[in-house]
């Protein structure tokens, strides 16, 4: 994956953010970060082939399973970006107050083009949640519910 989109979209004498390299390997880290933009949305953001694949959440992740929320999905970010919180210069792009939310692991459970399926342990997010494409840029981010347990009793 390129970050070219990530660098031309920023001036990194200006912004605090990092610039960032694409790294080898396979990470198994999530970021959601609070981002007091032109408007309040969350950024959610999984390390996968090198980069942050970054959605963008306008109300929020959800916290309980049943709830859909859109995500908009924006340019890959470094995976330095996983622990970038601080103040984006007005006049920047995305210029505004970046908090980290939550943060942790994830484990990949499916993963095909226009679907993710993964496990979230953070400390705000647990649980199993999907990323499904619908159109364009758009996605939706639903938790899914927990799995029944099935017990088998001796007779």
């Amino acid at each position: 994956m390129s970050l070219e989109e990530y660098k031309a979209k920023r001036d990194f004498g200006k912004t605090p953010e990092p610039a960032g390299k694409t790294v080898g390997g396979e990470g198994a880290r999530f970021v959601v970060q609070r981002h007091q933009a032109s408007h309040l949305h969350f950024d959610f953001r999984l390390e996968v082939d090198g980069v942050l694949k970054s959605w963008a959440v306008p109300k929020g992740p959800p916290l309980d399973p049943g709830i859909r929320r859109l995500a908009v999905q924006v340019e890959d970010h470094p995976v330095d970006y996983i622990d970038f919180a601080g103040e984006i210069p007005e006049g920047e792009y995305g210029a505004g107050t970046v908090e980290i939310w939550d943060r942790g692991t994830y484990e990949l459970q499916k993963r095909e083009s226009d679907r993710f399926e993964f496990s979230l342990r953070g400390d705000r997010l647990s649980g199993d949640y999907a990323l499904v494409h619908t159109r364009d840029k758009n996605w939706i981010l639903l938790k899914r519910s927990p799995k029944p347990q099935v017990t088998w009793r001796k007779s």
